[in-house]
C-alpha cells in the first residue's frame, strides 16, 4: 500500500479506505489509486481482511468419500448456497477414516468461520470437540447438542420394507454398511422391529465397506444361505451385490429381490434399474449450509431436534413379486445346483 500510496500521491490510510470504503474517498482520488494498483500489481488479499475482521467468509464441508456419487448432489446444492451468500466452500474428503477427518478439521478449523460434517465418521466426544471451536452443522447424522440435517431414515426403512411384504416376500437379508455409520444403525434397527409387523423374517450381514467391492463381498457370503429379498445400506453396495450375482449366473430379481439407498445417478443406469429409497440429497446440501451460516450470524438453533427431510421409495426393475421368482430353498445361488 505504501508503493501505491506513493505512486498516486496520497497517504497510506487513503489507499485503504479506497479499496476497503470507497465512499469516503472522492471518485477522482479513487480512480488515480486504482490506477497505481494496476501499473503496480497490488491486489487486496481477502483472506488477510477478513481475519482483521474475525471472519474468513469460508466454509469447510468434510465428506466421508468423495468418490461415492452419493456426496455429488450434496456439494452441489452446498455449493450453491454458500456462493448465493458470498461464501467460499472448502471441500475436504476423509475417505471413510475417522482420523483423517479429524486432522483435516484440526488443521481448517482456524480458517472458516463454520463446517459441515456429511456422513461424519468420528465419535461423537470428537464432534463436540470441533463445535466448541467453531459452528457445526452435521448431515446425515443425529447428535444432541450439534445442529443436524437427516433423511427420514425409519421412514425410508419402512418403505423398503412394506414394498417387500406387498410383494410376498417372507425373509430379508440386510447388507450392513460401517459400524461408525449413524445411519446403518438407525436403518437395520427401524428394520428389524418393523420386520414382524410385516409378517417379514429379518437378519443382518455384515458390516461392509460402503462401495461396490463391499456388495461383492456381501454376494459371496449372501449365497451360502439366500432370501428371497435385500435390502443394501446404499446403492454402490446394491450395484455391486447385482454384479457379483450375475457373475455367477443369477439373476435380479429372478432370483433375489433388490433394494437400495439414496437414488444416486447410476441407480437408474445399471440393470437391471436399480429400486431404491430416494433422499433429497441437493436439499440436504442447501439446508446444511443455510443453517450453518445462519448460526455463524448469531442464530440460535430453534430445537434440540434434527431437521429431517423426507425419503421416498423409487420402484424400478430390481424387484418383484415373491411368486414370480425361482425358488432359493436348498439352492446354491452362484450354480443353480440344490445342496
Amino acid at each position: 500500500m505504501q508503493d501505491v500510496a506513493r505512486a498516486a500521491g496520497v497517504a497510506t490510510s487513503t489507499v485503504s479506505r479506497a479499496f476497503a470504503r470507497p465512499g469516503r474517498v472522492s471518485s477522482e482520488t479513487a480512480r488515480r489509486i486504482h490506477e497505481a494498483a494496476s501499473v503496480l500489481g497490488y491486489h487486496v488479499n481477502p483472506i488477510a481482511q477478513a481475519l482483521q475482521a474475525g471472519r474468513t467468509s469460508m466454509i469447510a464441508l468434510v465428506i466421508s468419500d468423495v468418490t461415492n456419487p452419493f456426496h455429488n448432489e450434496i456439494i452441489r446444492g452446498a455449493q450453491a448456497t454458500a456462493a448465493e451468500a458470498g461464501y467460499t466452500l472448502l471441500l475436504s474428503d476423509a475417505q471413510e477414516s475417522s482420523a483423517q477427518e479429524r486432522e483435516t478439521l484440526e488443521r481448517a478449523v482456524a480458517a472458516v468461520d463454520g463446517i459441515v460434517l456429511a456422513t461424519s465418521r468420528m465419535p461423537d466426544s470428537s464432534i463436540r470437540t470441533i463445535a466448541k471451536q467453531r459452528p457445526v452443522v452435521l448431515l446425515n447424522r443425529a447428535l444432541v447438542d450439534v445442529p443436524c440435517v437427516v433423511t427420514d431414515n425409519p421412514g425410508g426403512a419402512r418403505h423398503a420394507a412394506a414394498h417387500l411384504a406387498e410383494l410376498g416376500h417372507e425373509r430379508v437379508t440386510y447388507l450392513a454398511g460401517p459400524e461408525a455409520s449413524w445411519v446403518d444403525g438407525m436403518r437395520w434397527r427401524t428394520l428389524r422391529e418393523n420386520a414382524p409387523l410385516l409378517g417379514l423374517h429379518a437378519r443382518r450381514l455384515g458390516p461392509y465397506a460402503p462401495t461396490v467391492a463391499g456388495g461383492g463381498g456381501a454376494a459371496a457370503e449372501f449365497v451360502h444361505h439366500p432370501t428371497s429379498a435385500v435390502i443394501a445400506y446404499n446403492d454402490l453396495m446394491a450395484i455391486g451385490f447385482i454384479r457379483a450375482l450375475a457373475a455367477h449366473g443369477a439373476h435380479v430379481p429372478r432370483d433375489v429381490s433388490v433394494i437400495g439407498f439414496d437414488n444416486i445417478f447410476p441407480a437408474a443406469l445399471v440393470t437391471p434399474a436399480l429400486t431404491t429409497v430416494a433422499a433429497p440429497l441437493r436439499h440436504m446440501g442447501r439446508t446444511a449450509v443455510h443453517n450453518l451460516l445462519a448460526i455463524v450470524r448469531g442464530a440460535q438453533p430453534r430445537s434440540q431436534e434434527p431437521v429431517t427431510l423426507p425419503a421416498r421409495l423409487v420402484v424400478r426393475a430390481s424387484t418383484t413379486a415373491r411368486s414370480q421368482q425361482r425358488s432359493l430353498h436348498g439352492r446354491d445361488l452362484m450354480t443353480g445346483a440344490r445342496r
